[in-house]
């Protein structure tokens, strides 16, 4: 596996994959519940995933919407489904953990979709963020509430995070 680390406005960011897809994208640093560290099976390549970190800049800076990059997804068939699912929420918008179960045709199925949700390598490209709970509060997010506040404002336009 091959990894690199950014800084970004909402923190660093983890990147890894097999050189050519991205495989991880995760959150470090204080406030993030979910973190990836490299073990020593890892290779660091700094100048690796430059089409990535383009993308991102574009992304804090508030000029892209969606991203174009070759992903190595692993998980199980229902979790692969939802983060399938989490892709097509349009940037902006919010849909609840049992509107993300329907539309994946599992109607009581809003815990599943929220392990699912948790579980999601690749924050922020695939937008786990972008997922509320039913009353429209903000529920769990592996980067911390303030990172998923951060780019929800930034997706509603109420918050500019590139410098």
């Amino acid at each position: 596996m091959i990894y690199t680390t950014i800084d970004s406005p909402v923190g660093e960011l983890l990147l890894a994959g097999d050189g050519s897809r991205l495989s991880v994208l995760s959150f470090l640093g204080p406030g993030a519940r979910r973190q990836v560290t490299p073990n020593s099976a890892w290779r660091r390549d700094d100048g690796s995933f430059g089409s990535v970190r383009a993308q991102l800049d574009e992304y804090f800076a508030g000029s892209r919407k969606s991203f174009d990059t070759d992903l190595d997804l692993r998980g199980t068939e229902w979790e692969l489904g939802v983060w399938q699912a989490l892709v097509r929420i349009p940037y902006g918008e919010t849909r609840s953990y049992g509107e993300i179960a329907r539309e994946v045709c599992t109607v009581r199925a809003a815990r599943a979709v929220g392990l699912a949700n948790g579980r999601n390598p690749v924050a922020i490209i695939v937008p786990c963020h972008r997922v509320v709970g039913a009353d429209g509060r903000l529920t769990g997010f592996g980067g911390g509430l303030d990172r998923k506040r951060s780019l929800l404002d930034l997706e509603a336009g109420r918050l500019a995070l590139a410098e």
